[in-house]
């Protein structure tokens, strides 16, 4: 087996635990909040929201000096030192006293985690090109199945063993894929010459001026929106659909498991599909998809309409997710893989940042529907942006040919 393709399933391995480890927490991080209490002002709410959004403030900022380590120094050091890193500071939440210090906790979690795009820098820059879709199609798929079993694990391990137990469980399986990454996965890193050495905000500049980058970036950024927004309102159209509570949990809880498990299958689908027909057409093709999906959220008349069409979004983000990656793959200067997908983390964390306020200011003025028509004309942008993508790209050229091309 060629090593590369190792690395590549030992970092599928590697997603799969660090993601579930993460999403294990999230079900019932409020209600740990509200067990811990609040030491100072403000309400449990408030802290609630502080605790999600700290993380994202503190991920967007060191994202990108992340990347650019990873370039100068190598990416297995920065995917050790997010999983072990990861591990340290969920294990301490364990024994969070407060709010407060969970909220600190959490800030210092934003600044040292980042395993997603340290496990996607290193696919990157070790498999071959032609095969960029494939590989990182594998590793959004990871991202989904973790997703999708690590709240099912959380809830087991919460009623079994209380809050603080689920923390130092989730602890040990990022420092069991950092212990993975230690032994198994293989990099040949060779640091640039000091004289070839380029400054932060000079490979900052070069990448930005990269051909499509610019374009792509707000791709990430409209897709993390997108995705991010009804999240947590979803419970709440569920129970105006059912006119009760009852039940709006559980189908809330399947909706995502749904669509996590229709985007962990269609990520390597579309994946391999790109890697033949072009990322660019995948990438149009799925943002088209995705307006008429949440167009139709709008007009839904029962619980099972839209449990169904949320699983159907699971497509369009196993099309969207992997040929951004892999466009911004191959449009990566040499040698800057980590300031790549540093970045695009960054611009990730700033969607997911931005959703959950604009839900809020949005749910109250035009109700859950009103909500649906403002991600699908997110999703409108996103779909001008990829086809500005696609519409730069030379007819007629295959992605092997332009491989090619760029290695002369």
């Amino acid at each position: 087996m060629p090593e590369w393709r190792r690395n590549l399933y030992v970092l599928f391995m590697v997603q799969v635990l660090s993601v579930a480890g993460f999403s294990l927490v999230y079900p019932f991080m409020p209600l740990y909040v509200e067990e811990l209490g609040v030491t100072t002002r403000g309400s449990v709410a408030f802290w609630s929201g502080m605790v999600f959004s700290a993380q994202a403030v503190t991920m967007m900022l060191s994202s990108p000096v992340w990347g650019a380590v990873a370039d100068r120094y190598g990416r297995k050091p920065m995917l050790i030192r997010a999983t072990m890193g990861g591990a340290v500071m969920v294990a301490l939440m364990g024994f969070a006293q407060s709010a407060e210090q969970l909220v600190l906790i959490r800030t210092l979690q934003g600044f040292l985690t980042g395993i997603v795009s340290a496990t996607s820098a290193m696919v990157a820059a070790t498999v071959p090109k032609e095969k960029s879709g494939e590989s990182l199609g594998l590793i959004q798929t990871g991202l989904w199945v973790g997703a999708a079993v690590g709240p099912l694990i959380g809830g087991v391990v919460s009623e079994a063993f209380g809050y603080r137990a689920s923390f130092w469980f989730t602890g040990a399986a990022l420092a069991l894929a950092g212990v993975a990454v230690i032994v198994w996965v293989q990099e040949d890193f060779e640091p640039p010459p000091a004289e070839k050495r380029v400054k932060f905000w000079a490979s900052y500049r070069n990448l930005l001026r990269a051909p499509d980058m610019p374009s792509l970036y707000w791709v990430s950024f409209l897709q993390s929106v997108g995705r991010s927004v009804t999240m947590p309102l979803l419970a709440f159209f569920f129970v105006e659909l059912l006119s009760s509570s009852e039940g709006a949990a559980v189908l809330s809880g399947l909706s995502i498991g749904a669509k996590a498990a229709i985007g962990s299958v269609s990520a390597v689908y579309f994946g391999r599909l790109s890697d033949r027909i072009g990322h660019e057409k995948v990438l149009t093709v799925g943002a088209v998809f995705a307006i008429l999906v949440y167009l139709m959220q709008m007009f839904v008349t029962n619980a099972w309409q839209l449990l169904f069409l949320q699983a159907l979004i699971g497509i369009s983000a196993g099309s969207i997710m992997p040929a951004t990656s892999a466009l911004l793959n191959l449009r990566t200067p040499q040698g800057a893989h980590g300031t790549t997908f540093g970045l695009s983390n960054s611009v990730s964390a700033a969607g997911r940042m931005v959703a959950p306020m604009l839900g809020a200011a949005v749910f109250p003025l035009i109700g859950m529907r009103g909500v649906f028509g403002v991600v699908t004309v997110v999703y409108i942008v996103l779909a001008l942006a990829a086809l500005y993508v696609w519409r730069k790209t030379p007819a007629g050229i295959s992605l092997r040919a332009a491989t090619r091309v760029a290695g002369d």
